[in-house]
C-alpha cells in the first residue's frame, strides 16, 4: 500500500528545531513526508537536515524543479499537511490567502485536512489580530492547536509554546485516521475529567484508585483532533499534557469539583471518565498515622464526597449541554449501569467491566454506551481512542 503523504510545513520560529522530531516519528511509522520550510525557517534548520531525515528533496521556492509544478502538486497530492511551528506571520498569511512561496502555495491547493501547531510569545498569541486569524482558520475547517504553557525564548514564561511533538502527531494521527470529515467539534468548547481522585489521611497516605488517566486522555486528545477547544481536569494521571488541551491539574474530590464547574460554565459537552472517590476520611492527620506495638489500628470514619456527575446533570450550566459520565462495574454491568445512568440523570453513560487485569492502566477498553434514550451503543475491546470516538460521534448527534 502507498504510504499515506504529508506535507511537514515549516515556519520561521526558533521552534523549529523541535520539527527535526515530529519528521523522525512520522517517518518511523510509515508516513512519506515532504518538509516545505519557508526562508525563515532555514535560519533555524538548514535543507539538508530536512532533506536527510525525510528523504526527500526539501525547497521554499516555487521557482524550484518548475516543471514539476511545486506549488500545486505538494499540496494535491498530500494526504495531510501540517505546519509546526506554525508563527503568527505565517497564521496570517494562511488566514489571508497569501501565497508568496511554497508553503503558503501549498496551503491554498491543498484538499486534505490541515493542522497547524502555533508557538509564539504570549503576547503575539493574544493579540487580537492573531485570535481573528485562528478563529477564521477553524471556521474553515483547519484544526489549529491551542500552544502550550511554559518556557518561551528568553526567560519569558507562558502561553505559545509549541507542544511537545509527540503529542502534535498524535493530533495528526488521529486527523489522518478520519481522513477528509470536516472536525465537527470545531467552535464547540468540552470538558473532560481523567485520572484517579487522593483523599489524604495524613502527609504521607491517602485513598485512591487505580485509575491511569489514559481513556481520559485519549478523550481530550480525540476531541482536540475533532476541533475542539479542551479543558481536561486531571486528577493525578502524570502524563504527558495532550498537544492544544488547556490542563487543569487537580488532586481530590473537591478539587476537581470545583475545576469541573468552572470549566463547564460556557461547556458544549462535559464527559466525566475520571474515577472519582466516592468517600474521604473524615478527618485528616496533621502527622503520620503511627504504628502502636500491640495495638489494632483505629477505625477511620468516612464522609461522602459530592457526587459530580448528578450535580452537572441536574444542573446544566447552559441549555442543551451534553453530560456523559462512566461507570466501572464488577458484576451485573448493564444491570447496574441503567440504574446509575438513571440515578445520575446524564446523557450518556460508558459502562465497563473492570478488574485487577482489566481497562485500568490498558492501553486499550472495551465498553457499552448507554443513553438516556434507551440506546445501547457496544463498543468492541480495541484502543482507547476507539471508544472516544464512539463517545464523541454519540455526543455530536446530540449536540443542537
Amino acid at each position: 500500500m502507498d504510504k499515506p503523504r504529508v506535507v511537514l510545513g515549516v515556519s520561521g520560529g526558533i521552534a523549529a528545531y523541535k520539527a527535526c522530531e515530529l519528521l523522525r516519528r512520522f517517518t518511523e511509522s510509515g508516513h512519506d513526508v515532504r518538509v516545505v520550510p519557508t526562508a525563515s525557517a532555514l535560519h533555524f534548520v538548514g535543507a539538508a537536515t530536512w532533506s536527510a531525515l525525510s528523504g526527500n528533496p526539501v525547497s521554499t521556492e516555487v521557482w524550484d524543479a518548475v516543471h514539476e509544478v511545486p506549488h500545486v502538486r505538494i499540496g494535491q497530492h498530500a494526504d495531510l499537511v501540517v505546519v509546526a511551528p506554525a508563527t503568527a506571520d505565517m497564521l496570517a498569511k494562511a488566514a489571508h490567502g497569501l501565497a508568496d512561496d511554497l508553503l503558503t502555495n501549498t496551503l491554498l491547493t491543498a484538499r486534505c485536512p490541515v493542522v497547524f501547531a502555533p508557538a509564539m510569545h504570549t503576547e503575539m498569541w493574544e493579540h487580537p489580530a492573531t485570535q481573528e486569524n485562528v478563529a477564521t482558520l477553524r471556521r474553515r475547517g483547519a484544526v489549529v492547536v491551542e500552544p502550550a504553557v511554559g518556557r518561551l525564548t528568553g526567560v519569558d514564561t507562558g502561553k505559545g509554546r509549541l507542544p511537545d511533538p509527540a503529542e502534535i502527531f498524535e493530533v495528526c494521527r488521529r486527523v489522518l485516521s478520519r481522513g477528509a470529515v470536516e472536525p465537527d467539534l470545531r467552535g464547540r468548547h468540552v470538558v473532560v475529567s481523567a485520572g484517579g481522585t487522593r483523599e489524604p489521611l495524613d502527609p504521607v497516605r491517602f485513598l485512591g484508585n487505580r485509575s491511569s488517566g489514559k481513556q481520559g486522555y485519549a478523550l481530550a486528545r480525540t476531541a482536540a483532533a475533532r476541533g475542539a477547544r479542551v479543558t481536561l481536569v486531571s486528577a493525578n494521571a502524570g502524563l504527558p499534557d495532550p498537544a492544544g488541551v488547556d490542563v487543569v491539574p487537580v488532586g481530590t474530590a473537591v478539587q476537581l469539583r470545583e475545576a469541573v464547574l468552572k470549566a463547564a460554565a460556557d461547556a458544549d459537552a462535559v464527559v466525566m471518565a475520571a474515577a472519582v472517590a466516592d468517600f474521604r476520611p473524615a478527618a485528616y492527620a496533621a502527622g503520620k498515622i503511627k504504628k502502636k506495638d500491640g495495638q489494632d489500628p483505629a477505625p477511620i470514619a468516612l464522609v461522602r464526597n459530592p457526587d459530580i456527575l448528578a450535580e452537572i446533570s441536574a444542573d446544566r450550566a447552559r441549555p442543551g449541554q451534553v453530560i456523559v459520565g462512566f461507570a466501572a462495574e464488577t458484576d451485573d454491568v448493564l444491570a447496574n449501569g441503567r440504574a446509575k445512568l438513571a440515578r445520575k440523570g446524564c446523557d450518556l453513560l460508558v459502562v465497563n467491566e473492570v478488574g485487577e487485569r482489566k481497562t485500568f492502566g490498558s492501553e486499550e477498553n472495551e465498553a457499552v454506551v448507554l443513553g438516556a434514550d434507551g440506546s445501547e451503543t457496544p463498543v468492541p475491546h480495541g484502543p482507547k481512542e476507539a471508544l472516544a470516538d464512539t463517545v464523541w460521534d454519540l455526543v455530536v448527534g446530540r449536540l443542537g
